[in-house]
This record gives structure tokens, sequence and C-alpha cells, in this order.
């Protein structure tokens, strides 16, 4: 058995976890998610800020993408929980899934065991899990949030606020500062084979689990190998980061963080030089792989992620 925990959220977590779940039968992969709780925006924002509790919205994604693929129901039940109301009424904008989830939660009075039971009811494949069972806030010190002011320096707050800035984010924090960590994460953490980063929205989606204490000591004592998948296009709030600099920043905020693999496309690359020094001084090599689909949009492929993780998996 092959035990790997990824962590994130959104749309890189998904693209991870749908290249990984494809792995389950042929390595006997036990997958766990571990997702960060810190969106405001959309739908997630306004049921957190009405109702209260953990934002559903990565967590749902999460779920959406370990739905049983082999299971005709399951990926029904999948689409559904994807499904996104239009419109202009009290609906529109929210998705099945968010408001499913805020109504386990709800019932069972604890996210984890909200999410497990949604867990059965999409025949997930591996399980989902917050990197905290509290709410988090993102804030960041950023040069030139505003346009007409270019060299001030301010803090911007919110995880909607620090994706569409403008400006050069400088730094990142947790408020709560120290969160308490979910204990089935760190539980899967020490218990896990690989762990696995990115891609994703690197400051705030990735690096906000090195920021939770418990959670970044688990990580870094875990007897597990790591893996960072690198993105495949620059995102506007790391607009001012190269590719060696986001593993720059994995270090930055957790300073005893050794890693093995670097994951990243090759085309995403271009000269590698500057990607294999950084690799290198958190103790890792860099695999080069064609992992984008093919249309040349920034996504990555899930049948040529498996074949690049597998192919890692393989050889470690």
């Amino acid at each position: 058995m092959l035990r790997v925990v990824a962590f994130g959220g959104g749309h890189g977590l998904s693209a991870s976890l749908h290249a990984l779940k494809r792995l389950r039968k042929e390595l006997d992969l036990t997958l766990t998610a571990v997702v960060t709780v810190g969106d405001d925006g959309g739908s997630s924002g306004r049921l957190r800020r009405e109702r209260g509790g953990l934002p559903p919205g990565d967590l749902r994604q999460a779920l959406a993408a370990l739905a049983d693929p082999d299971d005709a129901t399951a990926q029904l039940a999948a689409g559904l929980w994807q499904h996104r109301f239009a419109g202009v009424d009290s609906l529109a904008g929210h998705t099945v899934g968010n408001l499913l989830l805020i109504g386990l939660m709800e019932l069972s009075g604890d996210p984890v065991v909200a999410l497990d039971r949604a867990g059965e009811l999409l025949k997930a494949v591996g399980r989902v899990l917050p990197c905290s069972r509290v709410p988090l806030n993102i804030e960041a010190i950023v040069r030139g949030d505003d346009p007409a002011h270019p060299d001030a320096v301010t803090t911007v707050r919110g995880q909607h606020n620090i994706a569409v800035t403008p400006g050069e984010v400088l730094d990142v924090r947790l408020d709560p500062p120290q969160p308490p960590a979910c204990a089935e994460a760190l539980a899967a953490v020490r218990e896990a084979d690989w762990l696995v980063f990115g891609p994703g929205s690197w400051y705030t989606s990735v690096i906000p689990h090195l920021l939770v204490p418990d959670l970044a000591a688990a990580i870094v004592a875990s007897p597990a190998r790591r893996l960072v998948t690198l993105n495949l296009a620059v995102e506007r709030e790391t607009a001012c980061l190269s590719l060696p600099d986001h593993l720059r920043a994995l270090a930055r905020y957790l300073p005893g963080l050794r890693v093995d693999v670097v994951l990243a496309d090759s085309k995403a690359v271009g000269d590698p030089a500057g990607v294999h020094v950084a690799a290198e001084s958190l103790g890792a090599r860099v695999v080069l792989a064609p992992v984008a689909v093919a249309d040349g949009t920034p996504r990555h492929d899930p049948a040529a992620l498996a074949d690049a993780l597998h192919e890692v998996f393989g050889t470690a």
C-alpha cells in the first residue's frame, strides 16, 4: 500500500487528485486530501459570512475530484455537486455541493464527520480533510495594491483580495496566527509514504498549510518523501515570483522543509537551470515531464500527470 497525502485547494488540488486517483489500483494507493480553509470569495464567502463554519468550496472540489470514476452514480452525483445556480436570486452563484456540505456540517456538528459522510455519498476513492477545523483568514503585506500608489505597502485581507491584487505580495500570514491543526490530518501526515504539494495558488492554497504550526511540524517530522508539483503559468498573486522563487517561498515559510522531487512541465520551465538550483537547495531532484493538456492552455492533463507521478513513485 502506498499512502499519499496531497495538500492544496481549488483547481490545483483538484488536478492533482484527478491524476493521483488514476494510480490507486495499480499502486494500491490510499489517498488523503488536506484542504486549506481560507476561502472567502463567491459562494463560499457568502455561506461563511451568513452561516459560519468552514468555507465549503475547496472541500467540495476535492470531494468531486475523488468521486469514483468507475461508478456511474458517483459521477452523476459529482456533476450535481459541481452544478452552480444561475440567475439573480438568492441561490444564484451557489453550488449544490456547497449547500449540501453546509447542511452536513450543521447536522453532524463536526466538519470531518460531514466530509466523511459526503465522501460516502460520492463513493470517494480517498478521504478529504480540512487543514484546521476552524475557518482561516489569510492576510498579505502587499506593495502597490493600489496602482495609483505603486510604492505604498499595505495589508490586504482575504483570500479573494490577495488572489486578485495587482501588487507584489511581500508576506502572508494567518488570522488566527496559530490555528489548531485537524487531528486526522496530522495522523495522515505521520502515516504517509508521500506528501504532495501543488499545483495551485501558492500564497493562498499551498503555503497556508505551512502556517498552521502543528501541521508544519508534522510535515517536517514525517518520514514520508515529499513532492512539489510546479504550476504551468504565472498567477496574479505570484506574478512577481519565478518558478525557482516558488520553491524558495516554501523554504522561507517552512525552513525545515526537505523535498525529494520537484515535478515540472518542460515547456513551462523553459531554461531549467534556476529550478535545478532552487530544488537542490531543498534536497530535491527535478523531474521534467509533459504534463500540460495538448491544447496549450495552462491546465494539467490528468493522464499525463498520472504517468509522471507513476514514474516518480515507481523509481523512489
